[in-house]
């Protein structure tokens, strides 16, 4: 990965604090698609995600770790959508706590830094539901789809 960690972020509990990113797109039906990648370690379908890049914020970091591990680039929502815990698969499991953000997605690269590395796939919520093993994430996802199908509708005016 390019980006180093300024610091290593830990919470009080002891799990490292990572920043993802939840890139998406809309479709003309009304559906909303999400960007999933392969993990490098263990193939399992993950969100992008990693520590915080020096001289970044949170959003900025979540957006350099799209770029890097799904070679997408897009508008970020302002706020983070919510938090989830995970596990990473290292010698031994280390807890993980990601600050989740939305990523609206506006360009998608034929070459991006870990191509070789990673296969990405779009996927609706349905699809989703059976890919990721992150429950948290999920639930996540699940009520911002929720939310996003409201704004669609053009009940709300968020974007």
């Amino acid at each position: 990965m390019n980006s180093t960690p300024a610091t290593i972020d830990q919470t009080r509990e002891g799990s490292l604090i990572q920043y993802g990113a939840l890139p998406y797109r809309l479709r003309e039906t009304g559906d909303v698609d999400y960007l999933v990648v392969t993990s490098r370690g263990t193939g399992r379908w993950i969100l992008p995600k990693g520590g915080l890049v020096k001289g970044k914020t949170a959003g900025q970091s979540a957006m350099q770790e799209a770029l890097e591990e799904a070679g997408v680039r897009g508008r970020l929502h302002g706020e983070p959508i919510g938090i989830y815990r995970t596990t990473k698969q290292r010698p031994r499991p280390l807890s993980v706590t990601v600050l989740l953000f939305a990523l609206r997605v506006e360009e998608m690269l034929d070459h991006w830094p870990e191509k070789g590395q990673r296969i990405r796939k779009w996927a609706n919520l349905a699809e989703l539901d059976e890919l990721l093993t992150d429950d948290g994430a999920a639930q996540l996802i699940a009520k911002f789809d929720r939310i996003m199908r409201v704004d669609i509708s053009g009940r709300s005016s968020r974007n």
